[in-house]
């Protein structure tokens, strides 16, 4: 009787210190893994692709069609990045893709659904896009994207012309 009353208090100790807010705690920020994850720049490629290396191909035409592309964003998204492969190959994407379908820079949500089912994907070639017609360089760009620069980007307004 006393090992149960005791496993009970005990498991109600471990339940009381997690109902804590960290906000009361006057402890520094810990992350578990081994970088702070908002410092962290997912994979990009340093240059654009070496003369000869052909990219795998981001959809197009007949591709763009079916339940991935329902809405005007997602076929505009896919026909701009058609535009820009290099700049998209030296980009970076935050939202996570790398960890979960192995993506290496933001090209790769491009060569599949991705880009059109993602918002923070299809954000970021919008903002691309519109600062490589600006004549930013690419540098500027991933710096913009790192800023979240491109959470400004309307997805609603595109692709209606």
């Amino acid at each position: 009787m006393k090992r149960a009353a005791f496993s009970l208090a005990l498991a109600l100790f471990i339940v009381a210190a997690y109902a804590v807010p960290v906000s009361t705690l006057r402890l520094p920020v810990v992350h578990a893994q081994w970088s702070n994850p908002q410092s962290d720049v997912p994979p990009y490629h340093n240059a654009p692709p070496a003369p000869g290396q052909a990219l795998p191909p981001i959809l197009h035409g007949s591709q763009l069609s079916g339940p991935y592309f329902q809405k005007p964003w997602q076929i505009a998204v896919y026909k701009e990045a058609a535009q820009i492969p290099d700049v998209l190959y030296q980009l970076p994407c935050l939202c996570g893709c790398e960890r979960a379908l192995g993506h290496t820079s933001l090209h790769s949500c491009f060569e599949g659904t991705h880009g059109a089912v993602c918002g923070t994907c299809a954000a970021e070639e919008a903002y691309a896009y519109q600062m490589t017609k600006r004549g930013w360089t690419v540098q500027q760009i991933r710096t913009g994207i790192e800023h979240h620069a491109y959470e400004s980007i309307d997805l609603s307004k595109l692709g209606h012309s």
